[in-house]
């Protein structure tokens, strides 16, 4: 009977110490840091296909679950050169990753590839990078020469690192505030799927 009772016991203990461990993760995963895999180049170089991020949840604000993004505890707002991973605003099931172009207020102009914020000339030398030279006529596509558009009220003007392969706010608009999820962290893992293997050299890279 003694025996029986000690492994009751164990059992609950184990029991008890899984659902503890269970609803932390959950906590953290919510409101503090979550991990994301990258499936696509669009924001090569910064991050490549097979790159496992942990990205901040915290850092913009504790948002409510089960809610339309609604904030609790508000920190700060993303800021022009932030990484960041949002719900798609087509499809709010997927989640984009891009990097801030323009904050509200901001006026966005790509002219021949070039990028303009506010009439300044921006470039992100350090991070992108275009991968074909043709330049395209505004009147066929956005993707060389677009806008000036002014970001509206509460929203962010985003665009992937390799400018000419990416499908970012040039094609289908700007993204809400409350559609943010957090800010890229750190590369955690990140594996060459093409020839199975793993990058080394980038496992522990800061985002900026």
């Amino acid at each position: 009977m003694r025996i029986k009772l000690n492994i009751n016991k164990k059992l609950r203990e184990n029991i008890e110490v899984v659902i503890i461990a269970v609803v932390i993760a959950m906590f953290i995963r919510t409101f503090v840091v979550q991990a994301y895999k990258i499936p696509s180049g669009s924001m090569e170089d910064t991050l490549l296909i097979g790159d496992h991020l942990l990205v901040n949840k915290f850092i913009y604000g504790v948002k409510i679950p089960f809610t339309d993004g609604k904030t609790l505890i508000p920190i700060k707002n993303p800021a022009h050169g932030d990484i960041i991973v949002f719900k798609y605003p087509v499809d709010p099931s997927k989640d984009f990753i891009k990097r801030v172009i323009g904050l509200e207020g901001d006026t966005i102009e790509i002219k021949n590839k070039k990028l303009y914020v506010n009439g300044i000339l921006k470039e992100y030398k350090e991070h992108v990078k275009h991968t074909d030279p043709v330049i395209r006529s505004g009147d066929l596509d956005h993707r060389d020469n677009f806008g000036p558009v002014t970001v509206p009220e509460d929203s962010l003007f985003v665009m992937g690192d390799n400018r000419d392969n990416s499908w970012d706010s040039r094609f289908w608009g700007f993204v809400k505030l409350n559609a943010v999820r957090g800010e890229a962290l750190i590369i955690h893992w990140s594996w060459k799927q093409k020839k199975f293997g793993v990058r080394w050299n980038r496992i522990g890279n800061l985002l900026i």
